[in-house]
């Protein structure tokens, strides 16, 4: 699943074009490098997410592409939050 989807459906970004311009802008990235929104993303992958001041780093569980708002909290594991 492409990274800028993966970030919609888990619900940590509200919008796919918004997901699509914090790539492009290299607030995103996935195993330590900073990651396009092409990127395809597997289950373990690691992708830190920089929203201002703030940083969420999260482990990727599942990559479903429909995923009821109940169980998007199960499509990763978090890691840090600062």
């Amino acid at each position: 699943m492409r990274l800028d989807k993966y970030l919609k459906v888990s619900r940590l970004i509200k919008r796919r074009t918004i997901a699509n311009e914090a790539c492009d802008t290299g607030r995103v990235s996935v195993n330590g490098k900073v990651a396009r929104a092409s990127y395809e993303v597997k289950p373990d992958d690691v992708v830190e997410i920089s929203f201002g001041a703030r940083t969420i780093k999260l482990r990727v569980l599942s990559t479903k592409e429909v995923v009821k708002k109940e169980e998007a909290d199960f499509m990763y594991q978090l890691i840090d939050e600062a």
